[in-house]
């Protein structure tokens, strides 16, 4: 199992410190240096105050961010969680995803969604009902772009007339592709262009709030995990070939109880398949956060 940390800034209750740079580089460094494999970001470019007060989090521009953890660290992973393609032009996502791929010395992870809140996208610009058929043209564009960077592309709401000069990453042929969501229409998208996926095991209500469908169980979890190594086999891909991410939420570890929980949730869903571990952390300060990531690290011998 392998383990990737949410930046606790995207908290809702998180302490403002988290925000300064000062707190930001030591969390990069400390993430790195008691084993996490990688340190994750969403994307929000204009989420409504509306959703902000009923708990959604506030974000860093991942890109900037991950760029500035690249600066700080050697070696952990830099993953967008989730980087919304229908918000971008797909030649801006290459060219974001590219350069924060090749200032990193190639550590991308690019996990990515298709959005969930309507006010978001009418801020940004983008028809909210669109955002499904844009995110599977988005998807197959910058697959294209960064595989075939010397061929001009055209799609609905973008048109490369002459040959493009546009920066290769690092990573060949592109880096790791991961996509969010619960749907069968998620499970054939990893299949065809995808290097991980990133489901959520939820209750319904959470599903439902970012639009996808629901994973409430390990043993559903189980099933969808089956669909995928049929779909991946039939795609003449390796069943194993794919990561699954799936997240925990931060918990007391002074309470049995809550550790209990923690391992045995560990222990199912890696028994169904999922190779990696999102963490939600302490994000009260800057030194709980900390302890708690030294405290995760040491409980699941990551070092």
């Amino acid at each position: 199992m392998n383990f990737t940390v949410e930046f606790p800034s995207d908290v809702p209750t998180a302490d403002r410190e988290l925000r300064q740079p000062t707190a930001m580089r030591a969390l990069a460094i400390h993430a790195e240096g008691v084993g996490f494999d990688a340190i994750a970001l969403a994307d929000h470019p204009a989420p409504s105050a509306k959703w902000r007060c009923a708990g959604g989090h506030n974000t860093f521009d991942p890109a900037v961010a991950l760029a500035f953890f690249a600066a700080a660290t050697s070696t952990i992973r830099l993953m967008t969680h989730l980087w919304v393609l229908p918000f971008r032009n797909p030649y801006l996502t290459a060219k974001t995803l590219t350069s924060l791929d090749e200032v990193s010395g190639g550590r991308l992870i690019a996990g990515v969604g298709a959005g969930y809140l309507r006010s978001e996208f009418a801020a940004l610009g983008v028809e909210f009902d669109d955002r499904v058929a844009l995110f599977d043209e988005y998807l197959a564009a910058l697959r294209e772009i960064w595989l075939h960077p010397d061929r001009p592309l055209t799609g609905t709401t973008f048109a490369a007339s002459a040959e493009p000069a546009v920066n290769s990453p690092v990573q060949m042929p592109h880096p790791p592709l991961w996509i969010g969501g619960n749907s069968p229409a998620t499970l054939r998208r990893v299949a065809a262009h995808g290097s991980g996926w990133c489901p959520m095991v939820n209750p319904a209500a959470v599903a439902s709030s970012v639009r996808t469908a629901a994973i409430e169980t390990v043993d559903d979890l189980a099933r969808s995990v089956d669909k995928l190594r049929h779909l991946l086999a039939d795609a003449s891909r390796d069943p194993g070939g794919v990561e699954i991410q799936v997240a925990v939420p931060a918990i007391d570890f002074d309470d049995a109880a809550a550790v209990d929980s923690l391992d045995r949730f560990v222990s199912a869903i890696g028994d169904v398949g999922a190779t990696r571990i999102l963490a939600h952390v302490d994000a009260t300060s800057v030194s709980a956060a900390e302890t708690y990531m030294k405290r995760f690290a040491d409980h699941f011998a990551m070092g």
